[in-house]
């Protein structure tokens, strides 16, 4: 399956909250492949259905020796502290930002022939699965920074060569 381009910040996909799964076939079996190969290219950990301009629940990850991906993913259980760690996104490029997360993270979800996964994880791994389900709740992890910090980020965006480079 093909690595798809990444939807930058301002792309309305990337604010939607993203359609559950109802259909599978073919069509999701290959979103879940192109979601996997999207994530595993050097410096990647995850990427999200919306990122890829598609607005379903589902996201494919490759961190810490875990490939994978969960479709109709939800967060069922957060644990242990929240705490500021050191946070990117590849539709927001070369920017990082200290960003509230829990340390212990499960998230709940199904295959591709819809039969039942869990995944949990600590700290980095953590941290990806309550960055990829905000990206399906139509966040993107800006929006969860706290005042000032989020304040920053955006006078970031709106200087990056990446941004100017889409104004008209």
């Amino acid at each position: 399956m093909p690595e798809r381009e990444i939807r930058l910040w301002g792309d309305p996909v990337l604010r939607s909250k993203c359609e559950p799964v109802t259909v599978f076939d073919d069509h999701v079996e290959a979103l879940a492949a192109d979601l996997v190969d999207t994530a595993r290219p050097e410096g990647r950990a995850a990427v999200a259905a919306p990122q890829i301009g598609v607005g379903l629940r589902a996201f494919g990850y490759d961190l810490d020796g875990r490939t994978g991906y969960v479709i109709n993913p939800e967060i069922v259980e957060l644990g242990g502290q929240l705490r500021d760690i050191e946070e990117g996104c590849l539709s927001v490029p070369g920017l990082f930002f200290a960003t509230p997360r829990y340390e212990f993270a499960r998230v709940r979800g199904v295959d591709a022939k819809n039969q039942p996964i869990e995944i949990e994880g600590t700290e980095v791994f953590a941290q990806m699965l309550q960055h990829e389900v905000g990206h399906l709740d139509g966040q993107v992890y800006i929006q969860t920074l706290p005042g000032e910090r989020r304040r920053e980020a955006m006078k970031a965006i709106r200087s990056a060569d990446w941004f100017l480079a889409r104004m008209p």
